[in-house]
Order: C-alpha cells, then sequence, then structure tokens
C-alpha cells in the first residue's frame, strides 16, 4: 500500500495505491468523511512487469496530467496511462451495478462490495514506458515529482533526475548526495531553494542538505529496516520512529543559523582541469561567462562567472565518477544558438572512467544565478567493465584498476554524410602507455572504444587533435601525444576513424578495437615529461605545435603536412619545417600553454608566471609577465572576445588550488 497526493483532488482526498497477487495494482480514490466511513472509489487496474517480487513500493502523479510514474520492488519504473477525468472511471467502473457511483455514499462500509466485486470493467493497463532496474534489485524508495521533472531515490545510494518526453520516461542524470548514503528514502525541495535528501547512514537517520552539502541532522535509530516519518516547519521539526516495538519521537526547535559563508568553495580539493563553455547575456546582468571545472574531489561543476559582480556561483554539479576527474573536453560548435549555449561534455580522470554529458545553458534572469543550466547524461564507460564483458575472464589478466585518462580530446570534423546517425570521436591519454580512440553515438547513448596503441610504452600526458583539409577537398584527421619521456608522436587517424565509423555502422555499436599503428612522425622536444601542449593552424595550412615540460623549457615546431608519394589519394606526410626551444622560460613545471597566434604565444607556470611570448626571425622573446594567484597551476584554458569597436582581446582561465579568469 501506499499513498499519492493527486492533483485536482480535493484537500480531503487521497490516492491509494495497493498491489495485489499476480502484479495487480489498484489506484484508489480516497476521501475522509469526518463522523463516517471514507468514501472509497476505484479508479483503475494497472499490470507490474513479471519479476520474482511483484509490488509497488511508490508511486507519484506528474502535474502534466494522465499518467501515472510507479516505482517497483525490483528496483525499476513504471509509467502508466491513467483517466485525466475521475468521472469517467467511476461510469466505467459502475455501469456492471447498474448506477453513476461505484460506491453508495451512504454505506457505513468503506469500500462498497459491488466496487471490487465489478472491478473487472475496469481495462487492466499495462506500462508504457520501463527503466527496468534502473535503481538495482533493492527496489525504488520513493518517487517525487518537482516542476517539469521526476525525482527517483533508491537505496543504491544515488537519486535520479527524469523528464516526460511524450509517453516515455527519460533519464537526465543522476545524483551521489554524499559518500556513505547508501540508503535513500526521500526528496524534500524546501522554499528557499534547497534540496533535502532524506535517508539512513549506517544506523542513523540522516537530513542532508544539498545547498550547503552537509549534514542537518544525524540520529541514530538503528537503521533503515522500520517504520519511520519525518515533519518539518519553520519553527520546529519531528522525526518518528519504531525500534525494538516502542514508538519513539525526535522533536527540536529549530535555530537560527549563526553560521555565515563569506565565500562558498567550489570543490573540496584542487582544480585539476577547466573549459570555458561560452558567454551568456543576461539582461540586467550582463555578460556570464560559463565554465566547466573538474577536480580531485571526484566531482564536476558547471558555473558561472559575471565579470560585473567577480562572483563565481555554481550552476550544476556532476558527481558520476568515483575517482577524480583530470581531463574535460567540448565537442565543437558549442553555440550559442537561440537557446543559448549547448555542446556536448566529456570527463575522465581516475579508475579508467570517462562520462559523457550533453549542457544546455540560456539566460534565466529569475534564478538566483542568472543563468538556467539543464544537465543531460549521455554515456559512460569503464575499462574493467569492458573487461567484466568478456568471456573466460577469469583466465585473463584484469587491466589495471589504477589506469587514469591524463588528457581528452574530440576530433573535429567526423560528422560523416554517408551515415544517417553521425558518430563523434574522442582521443584519450592514458597513464598505461596507451592512445585510445572512442566512439560516441548520442542519439543510442553509446560510448565504445574503437582503437589503441601503447607504442609511447609510458605514460601518455597529454593528446591534442587536428584537422588537415587537401586543395582536392579532402580532410585527414591528426593526433598528437606527449608522453613523460618528452618525446611528441604524430599520428594519421583518418583510415582509423574511418574503418570505425564503418564497423560500428554494421556491428551496431560493438567492435573489436583497432591498431592505430605507428606514428608518421616523433619529435624528442623536452628531456622530461610533457605537461602542456597546444597545436595551432597557420594561414598558409602549416601547424604550430607548442609544449612545455617539467623542467620550465618550451618548444615551438612548425610542421608541413603533405601528400605522401605526391598523390592526392595517398597517405599523409608530415615534415619538421622549423623548431625552437626555450630552456629555463620558466622556473617550475610549465603546465599550461596556448599560441594565440602565429607570432603570440602564451604560457603559465607552476612559479605562478603568465608570460606572453613573441615568436619571430630570432626565436622566442617575453613580451610580458603577469603574475597570477593561484598556486599549483594545473590547466590555462584561453579564448578570443571580439570587443565593439573591432579590437580583439584574449582571456584566459586558470585553475589549481583555486580559479582565476584574466
Amino acid at each position: 500500500l501506499s499513498w499519492a497526493p493527486r492533483p485536482g483532488l480535493p484537500p480531503a482526498s487521497v490516492a491509494l495505491l495497493a498491489s495485489g497477487p499476480d502484479g495487480e495494482m489498484l489506484w484508489l480514490d480516497v476521501t475522509h468523511r469526518p463522523g463516517r466511513a471514507p468514501w472509497v472509489r476505484l479508479m483503475g487496474r494497472y499490470l507490474l512487469p513479471p519479476c520474482k517480487q511483484r509490488w509497488h513500493t511508490c508511486a507519484a502523479f506528474p502535474p502534466q496530467g494522465g499518467l501515472l510514474v510507479c516505482g517497483d520492488r525490483r528496483g525499476s519504473l513504471l509509467l502508466f496511462p491513467c483517466s485525466s477525468s475521475p468521472e469517467q472511471a467511476a461510469e466505467s467502473a459502475g455501469i456492471a451495478n447498474g448506477g453513476t457511483s461505484p460506491v453508495d455514499k451512504d454505506s457505513g462500509s468503506s469500500l462498497d462490495p459491488s466496487c471490487s466485486a465489478h472491478r473487472g470493467a475496469l481495462p487492466l493497463e499495462a506500462p508504457l514506458s520501463v527503466l527496468f532496474g534502473l535503481h538495482g534489485k533493492t527496489g525504488v524508495t520513493s518517487v517525487t515529482c518537482h516542476r517539469d521533472y521526476i525525482y527517483s531515490t533508491g537505496r543504491d545510494g544515488i537519486y535520479r533526475q527524469l523528464r516526460l518526453q511524450g509517453q516515455q520516461l527519460e533519464v537526465l542524470r543522476k545524483h551521489r548526495p554524499c559518500k556513505g548514503l547508501q540508503w535513500i528514502e526521500e526528496l524534500r525541495f524546501t522554499p528557499d531553494g534547497d534540496l533535502l535528501v532524506l535517508g539512513f547512514h549506517a544506523d542513523n537517520f540522516v537530513v542532508w542538505s544539498s545547498k550547503t552539502g552537509e549534514n542537518l541532522h544525524c540520529i541514530p535509530c538503528g537503521g533503515g529496516h522500520r517504520s519511520w516519518s519525518y515533519c518539518s516547519s519553520p519553527s520546529d521539526e519531528a522525526f518518528a520512529f519504531i525500534k525494538c516495538g516502542d514508538v519513539m519521537l525526535y522533536h527540536r526547535q529549530t535555530e537560527p543559523c549563526e553560521q555565515q559563508v563569506l565565500l562558498a568553495s567550489l570543490h573540496g580539493r584542487e582544480i585539476a582541469c577547466v573549459r570555458h563553455l561560452g558567454a551568456v547575456g543576461v539582461p540586467s546582468h550582463g555578460t556570464l561567462n560559463i565554465f566547466v571545472t573538474g577536480s580531485e574531489d571526484t566531482t564536476a561543476c558547471v558555473l558561472a562567472l559575471s565579470e560585473r559582480t567577480r562572483a563565481a556561483v555554481p550552476l550544476a554539479r556532476l558527481s558520476d565518477h568515483i575517482s577524480s576527474v583530470r581531463a574535460l573536453a567540448l565537442a565543437s560548435p558549442v553555440g550559442p544558438g537561440d537557446a543559448g549555449l549547448s555542446t556536448l561534455l566529456f570527463s575522465a580522470g581516475g579508475r579508467a572512467q570517462i562520462e559523457c554529458y550533453r549542457l544546455l545553458c540560456a539566460g534565466d534572469p529569475a534564478s538566483e544565478s542568472a543563468v538556467a543550466c539543464q544537465v543531460i547524461h549521455v554515456a559512460s564507460h569503464r575499462l574493467d567493465e569492458h573487461w567484466e564483458r568478456k568471456k573466460n575472464r577469469h583466465k585473463l589478466v584484469k587491466m589495471d584498476p589504477e589506469t587514469r585518462y591524463m588528457s581528452l580530446s574530440v576530433v573535429p570534423g567526423t560528422s560523416t554524410e554517408q551515415l544517417s546517425t553521425p558518430w563523434k570521436f574522442l582521443a584519450a591519454a592514458c597513464s598505461d602507455g596507451s592512445v585510445r580512440v572512442f566512439g560516441l553515438l548520442e542519439a543510442a547513448q553509446k560510448l565504445v572504444l574503437v582503437a589503441e596503441s601503447f607504442h609511447h610504452q609510458r605514460c601518455v600526458l597529454k593528446v591534442e587533435t587536428f584537422l588537415h583539409a587537401r586543395a582536392a577537398g579532402e580532410r585527414r584527421h591528426l593526433l598528437c601525444s606527449a608522453a613523460t619521456d618528452g618525446s611528441i608522436a604524430f599520428w594519421d587517424i583518418s583510415s582509423t576513424i574511418a574503418g570505425a565509423t564503418a564497423a560500428l555502422h554494421q556491428t551496431e555499436g560493438e567492435v573489436q578495437p583497432l591498431d592505430l599503428g605507428a606514428p608518421l612522425l616523433t619529435v624528442m622536444a623536452h628531456s622530461c615529461g610533457v605537461n602542456s601542449l597546444h597545436v595551432h593552424q597557420t594561414p598558409e595550412g602549416r601547424y604550430l605545435v607548442a609544449s612545455g615540460s617539467d623542467d620550465g623549457s618550451i618548444h615551438l615546431c612548425l610542421l608541413g603536412v603533405s601528400p605522401s608519394g605526391g598523390q592526392a589519394a595517398a597517405g599523409t606526410c608530415l615534415r619538421v619545417l622549423e623548431r625552437v626551444a626555450r630552456p629555463c622560460a620558466h622556473a617550475a613545471h610549465v603546465t599550461g600553454i596556448r599560441v594565440l597566434r602565429p607570432d603570440l604565444l602564451l604560457s603559465a607556470s607552476v612559479d605562478q608566471r603568465l608570460t606572453l611570448w613573441h615568436w619571430g626571425p630570432g626565436g622566442l622573446d617575453a613580451l610580458s609577465t603577469t603574475f597570477f594567484h593561484v598556486p599549483d597551476l594545473a590547466e590555462l584554458d584561453c579564448w578570443e572576445v571580439a570587443e565593439a569597436g573591432g579590437e580583439l582581446r584574449y582571456y584566459c582561465v586558470l585553475c589549481g588550488q583555486g580559479l582565476e579568469m584574466l
């Protein structure tokens, strides 16, 4: 049995869902009548999917009307149709009785016998949409509707955000409120915009605030296998539960919060990577820059930074990673469009885990942050999950669970005209010495490994991809990777992309990883690890490759691309046209570098210096140096903005033990 408030009913009425034998669930409207038995009206009959424990655990009526969302003991979410007119259901149930009401209002019984006897007059509805086992085998604990979204909780430590697409349920994203809270029971939305997560942590009842990221209450009650109820108001709050047959009550008056947050934190640990998503103009708020950051605290954060107030406001927090987030990549074009910014975001890091999201950001003057951000989880991939699907895996050596993705780069220009379902490709630098290429089909929510190479035989720190267009219109996809020995390898992955696309189309998303082959060219740029790498195309069709190293040096390499053998249909030949090195350009690791123009270079180091360089016939000359305030610099991102007068300005954002925009 479960109760569910239904929009449109009077305050004294509520819906009752009852599960019975053979997976049949009844929907009854119950009206309280003071001094008399409740008035009960049968509204619908539903059939739950077959499973071992075939009963529902919770239900809710979305505000759109005409639908019913249920969670069952198997962990599935179900969407059923329901009549938007109670009179139609009442008439259909009362036809066999020859009356206009299924219940005699003057009877003393809570349910008229004819209502049960003639329930066969109502059809047994099957679900319109089923998300099987969404919360695992431990079951769904609650379903809540808030605004245009549906939220479900389970005993898997996760609550999910969903929406209705026609008559289908679509999962947008999942949230882990805090570590250790594996038994989530319910969600409460407060008037001040906070989301309270109610659940059990070990043998304690916990109320977790998503806004402040802390436990508001922790009450020892013995654990979650018990009946309980929690109620709060602006003046007091109460928690009642049953323990050892006794009814226990915890009550306390609300005290004013004396804690004042002077500056809210973006992450709990250092920021390892940052990407600039774009800018959103909001009336009366000016221009807001949207960034995505990844941290050692295992989360990624979408935030808005106002140039007017200089305040960073988190818009969304992504908590799908089980280890640190070390690399981010955005699939261009980013926008903006009529509805704001839209792009695909890839995040990767420890435990060889990649997550993919669709980000939608638009101005919203009514909200506190002035920007509305919608996050849709598209796909995910883990190497050990790939290993667990292999046959005879007990005879194989499992992949290194400590493998980390160090860098990501989206392969440009891979939308294929010959296929109706275009794939996007992602290159990853891995700590196990490999360069891997993944394919993403957003419509099918598939992210698969399509190619790899262990050429470097040591940790690969950076990877970049770029597109070369030949005179005949042919395009070649090129990749460069840098390792801890200071070498930079250049690959032509055009045939790999074409072969993977054909194989993915034929096998519907499951392929054996291809071999990237041998690189076209390898350049020993540094004496130790390459911590920063950037590729810039010159107007002459050449490519300027800039890199920074652990030893504080900067290396520039100008490459020319031509067909091998002199034929347009042949392979690719790379030639080093010019090289220049600047030893001791910085006093510490160079962890950020960007080529702004063919003659202009920007570098940033752990020595907290941001240096602008001019590249000319005489080599690299320092133009200016700015000291920034972020210690332990991890990464640098740059973008250009055309001002109203036609002046071109360059902006950069730095991350490490903090975040700074210049």
